[in-house]
C-alpha cells in the first residue's frame, strides 16, 4: 500500500531480488495512474488499487494499453480489498498520513503480517490499533528506520508476538537534524519550501522532509516508539545524530548500550521485515566505518525546534490529543508547501488548534476519525487567519 512512494518502491526493489521467496499480489497508489500502471506490469500483480476513485477509468485503460489484465480497485473500499486479499500474507503499509490508517486496520484484522511504514495509524489510533495487533496475534513488524533499529536491538519475546522489552532503561530515538540542525530559529521564518524539503542524508517524499525539517517526524516517532515498544515518554530520549548511521539505540539497566547500525538506505528496515526472523540481502553497501570516521551525538534544542515538546505534551494527554496534533501538522504542512504561509507558522498552527480543541476520550474508530476532522477543519480555519494577517 503505497506503492509509488519512496518506500513503496524501495520495497518492490528487495522483493524484486528474491523471486523465489516474494510474489506481489496487489499494489496501490493514491492518485499517480501511469506510475500505479508501470508498477502493475513491472512486478505482475494481480491487483491494482487507486485511493482516488474518480481514476479507475484512466488505470483500467492505461493497464490494458500495456497487456495487463490486472483487476482495478478503487477509493477506500478498493484499499480495504487489497489490505485483506485471502492470497496475501504480508502487507507493508505505507501510505503517508490518516489516510492509511482504515486500510492498515484492516490488515490487521485480517491477521496479517504488517509491516508499518504509515507511523500516522500508531500516532492517531495508538490504543484501538495495539488492542487489534494484540486481539488477532499480529506480527507487527516497525519500518521506520529508527523503529526498526530499536526492535533489532531488543530480544525477541517467547511468543513470538514483537520484542522483549524486559530490563530496558531507555529508547534513544536518533535524529538527523534535518536541514536545519544548525541554523538559529530566527533564520528559519523565510525559508522556502525546497529548502525544507532537502534533507541532508535522506531522499524522502515532500511531506515527510518538511516534518523532519521541524522535526515532527521525530515527535510523531515518539509516540510511535511509546505504542510499539510499551516505553512510558519519559524513557524515550531524542538524539540528535546528523550522519544517520546510528539508526537508534536501547540502554539497558545493567549500562549495556546496544546500537543498530548500517548505511541510510531503507532496504534495510525493509529487508529485515520481509525476511524476519531470517536475513537476506537487501541490495545494501556495506558500512564503511573508515570513510565515516567520526559520529556525532547532540542534545535536540526544544526551542529551535518546538515540535518535540508538542509532541511530548501530547503523548501525555493521551486520548485524542496525538491525532489532533497529527492532523493538524498535515494541514499545515500542506498550506507551507503551497506557499500558503511561512515555515514557523506550521508549528503555530498546530499549537494554535491544540488549544482549541478538547481532548477527548478514544473508544473506537469513529472517535479517532471525528478528533481528525474537527483538527482538520480548525487547523484551516488557522490557516486562513495566518494568510489573511500576512496579506
Amino acid at each position: 500500500m503505497g506503492a509509488t512512494g519512496s518506500i513503496g518502491r524501495s520495497t518492490l526493489d528487495v522483493v524484486a531480488r528474491h523471486p523465489d521467496r516474494f510474489h506481489v499480489v496487489a499494489v496501490t497508489a493514491n492518485s499517480k495512474v501511469d506510475e500505479l500502471a508501470a508498477l502493475t506490469v513491472q512486478c505482475r500483480a494481480g491487483f491494482a488499487a487507486i485511493a482516488d476513485a474518480s481514476l479507475a477509468t484512466a488505470l483500467r485503460e492505461r493497464l490494458r494499453r500495456l497487456g495487463s489484465d490486472a483487476k482495478v480497485l478503487s477509493g477506500s473500499a478498493g484499499l480495504l480489498e487489497v489490505a485483506t486479499l485471502e492470497t496475501v500474507d504480508a502487507v507493508m503499509a505505507a501510505i503517508v498520513g490518516a489516510a492509511g490508517l482504515a486500510p492498515t486496520l484492516a490488515a490487521a484484522r485480517a491477521g496479517k503480517r504488517l509491516l508499518l511504514a504509515n507511523k500516522e495509524a500508531l500516532v492517531m489510533a495508538g490504543p484501538i490499533f495495539m488492542d487489534i495487533v494484540r486481539e488477532h496475534k499480529v506480527l507487527l513488524l516497525p519500518i521506520d528506520s529508527e523503529h526498526n533499529a530499536i526492535f533489532q536491538c531488543l530480544p525477541a519475546s517467547l511468543n513470538g508476538q514483537g520484542p522483549e522489552t524486559r530490563g530496558v532503561r531507555r529508547i534513544l530515538l536518533t535524529g538527523s537534524g534535518g536541514p536545519f540542525r544548525a541554523r538559529a530559529r530566527s533564520e528559519l521564518q523565510n525559508v522556502t519550501p525546497d529548502e525544507a524539503c532537502a534533507h541532508p542524508t535522506w531522499a524522502m517524499g515532500r511531506k515527510i522532509s518538511v516534518d523532519s525539517a521541524t522535526m515532527m517526524n521525530k515527535g510523531l516517532e515518539i509516540i510511535e516508539a511509546h505504542w510499539l515498544f510499551g516505553a512510558p515518554a519519559e524513557a524515550i530520549q531524542v538524539v540528535i545524530h546528523p550522519q544517520s548511521v546510528v539508526h537508534s539505540m536501547v540502554e539497558y539497566i545493567d549500562g549495556s548500550v546496544i546500537a543498530q547500525m548500517g548505511n541510510p538506505d531503507m532496504r534495510t528496515p525493509i529487508s529485515q521485515a520481509l525476511a524476519y526472523p531470517e536475513r537476506m540481502d537487501a541490495g545494501v553497501g556495506a558500512l564503511d566505518l573508515f570513510s565515516i570516521g567520526t559520529l556525532n551525538f547532540e542534545q535536540p534544542d526544544f526551542n529551535r525546534f518546538p515540535a518535540l515538546r508538542l509532541a511530548y505534551w501530547a503523548l501525555a494527554q493521551g486520548g485524542s490529543a496525538p491525532a489532533i496534533m497529527n492532523a493538524a501538522n498535515e494541514i499545515a504542512v500542506a498550506a507551507f508547501l503551497r506557499g500558503a504561509i511561512g515555515f514557523l507558522d506550521v508549528v503555530t498552527i498546530i499549537e494554535d488548534t491544540l488549544a482549541v480543541l478538547p481532548v477527548t476520550p478514544l473508544r473506537e474508530l469513529g472517535d479517532v476519525m471525528a478528533a481528525d476532522s474537527e483538527a482538520r477543519a480548525e487547523a484551516n480555519r488557522a490557516v486562513d487567519r495566518r494568510a489573511r494577517s500576512a496579506a
